[in-house]
C-alpha cells in the first residue's frame, strides 16, 4: 500500500512490454505501486506503437486477429502478474486487470464465458477480470466473483451503477471470498462540463471529484466484504490543474487510485498525502445544485459518458483487430 495506515493503494494504469521489464519493477521495488490495470485503449497503444511485440507477432500469423490480440495481451498480463506475485502472496494487492471483449458488454453469458476462459488461460490467481457496468455486466460480475475470480467493475459514472455492482459482489460474497473493485471514472465528467461551468462562474474540476466522493460514500456504507472503490480516469489534460490533482483530491481510506505513470510520478514528487475523503453529503449536494443551476443535466451527462466510454473501448478494440489482420 502506498499509505498503509489508510489502506490507500496506487496502481499503474498502463501496460507495455518494455515498461514491464524496466520501470514497472522499479516502481514496485520503491513501494510506489502495488497493482496495474489495462483496457483496450492501453493495449491498442502498446501493441500498435511498440516494437517489443514484433517478435511474438511473427509467430502468430496462422491465428485470427482476436487470437493474436489475446496471445499478446495474455503474455503481458502473465508477465505483470508474475512480477506482482510477491505482493499478492503477502496480502498487499498485487493485482493486474484485463478487460473482456467490449463488444460483449450487453451479453451476460458471453462475458461470463470469456471471463472464465481468460482467467483459465492466464492461470494466475492475481488477475482481475474487468467487466463494464452494464445490465449484462452486473450478472457477469456476480457469476465470476461467485466462481472465485477477482473482478474489476469498470466504466462507472453513477451511484446507481456502483450500487448495482456492490450488490452483485455482496451476493457473490456468500459463495466465494474474493477481492473486487468498483472503478469510478472521474476526470471525464469534468472535461464534459467544465467549459460551461466556467462561463457560469461555477467552480471547475469539482463535479467529477464530488461525484466520485458520493459513490465512495455509498459503497463504503454498504460494507461489502473485500470490495473497494477504485478511482480511474485520474490523469489531467491541459494545465488548469496540477498533474497529481485527481490523486490528491481523492485520497481516501480503503481505496485504490489507478493513474498514468506521469500522474503517479507527479504525485510522488509533490502530491498532497492528506486524506480528502469522505466528503460530507451537504458539500456534495451544494455543488450538485450549483451545477444544475448552471443548466447542466448531470443525468444526461452521465448517460452520455457511459455510452462514449463503451464506444471508445469498442473502437480501440476494433482498431487493434484491424491492424492484426
Amino acid at each position: 500500500m502506498y499509505l498503509a495506515e489508510a489502506r490507500f493503494a496506487l496502481w499503474a494504469d498502463f501496460i507495455e512490454r518494455t515498461f514491464l521489464d524496466e520501470e514497472f519493477k522499479e516502481l514496485i521495488s520503491k513501494g510506489i505501486i502495488n497493482g496495474a490495470t489495462s483496457n483496450p485503449a492501453i493495449f491498442k497503444n502498446a501493441i500498435l506503437t511498440s516494437s517489443a511485440y514484433k517478435e511474438q507477432l511473427s509467430t502468430l500469423q496462422a491465428l485470427s486477429p482476436k487470437e493474436k490480440y489475446e496471445a499478446l495481451a495474455v503474455y503481458d498480463i502473465q508477465k505483470a502478474a508474475d512480477i506482482l506475485r510477491p505482493l499478492y502472496d503477502s496480502g498487499d494487492d498485487g493485482y493486474v486487470s484485463i478487460e473482456v471483449d467490449p463488444f460483449l458488454c450487453d451479453d451476460a453469458d458471453g462475458t461470463i464465458a470469456e471471463g472464465l476462459r481468460l482467467h483459465a488461460t492466464i492461470n494466475r490467481p492475481n488477475v482481475m477480470i474487468k467487466v463494464p457496468a452494464t445490465d449484462a455486466g452486473y450478472s457477469a460480475m456476480e457469476a465470476l466473483a461467485s466462481a472465485g475470480i477477482a473482478v474489476n467493475a469498470t466504466l462507472i459514472f453513477s451511484v446507481e451503477q456502483a450500487v448495482k455492482c456492490a450488490s452483485a459482489f455482496e451476493r457473490a460474497s456468500h459463495k466465494a471470498s474474493v477481492d473486487t473493485v468498483i472503478s469510478v471514472f472521474v476526470s471525464r465528467i469534468d472535461r464534459a462540463i467544465d467549459e460551461v461551468l466556467r462561463t457560469k462562474g461555477v467552480e471547475t474540476g469539482k463535479m467529477g471529484i464530488l461525484n466520485a466522493a458520493d459513490i465512495y460514500n455509498r459503497v463504503e456504507a454498504l460494507n461489502v466484504p473485500k470490495c473497494r472503490v477504485l478511482f480511474a480516469s485520474t490523469g489531467v489534460k491541459g494545465d488548469e490543474f496540477r498533474a497529481s490533482y485527481y490523486i490528491d483530491e481523492l485520497l481516501a481510506p480503503n481505496s485504490v487510485n489507478t493513474a498514468p505513470i506521469a500522474t503517479i510520478d507527479a504525485f510522488v514528487k509533490g502530491g498532497d498525502t492528506v486524506l480528502k475523503l469522505p466528503v460530507g453529503s451537504a458539500i456534495i449536494e451544494d455543488h450538485q445544485t450549483n451545477v444544475a443551476n448552471a443548466g447542466i443535466d448531470m443525468g444526461m451527462i452521465i448517460d452520455q459518458q457511459i455510452r462514449e466510454g463503451l464506444e471508445a473501448f469498442k473502437v480501440a478494440f476494433s482498431e487493434i483487430l484491424s491492424e492484426l489482420e
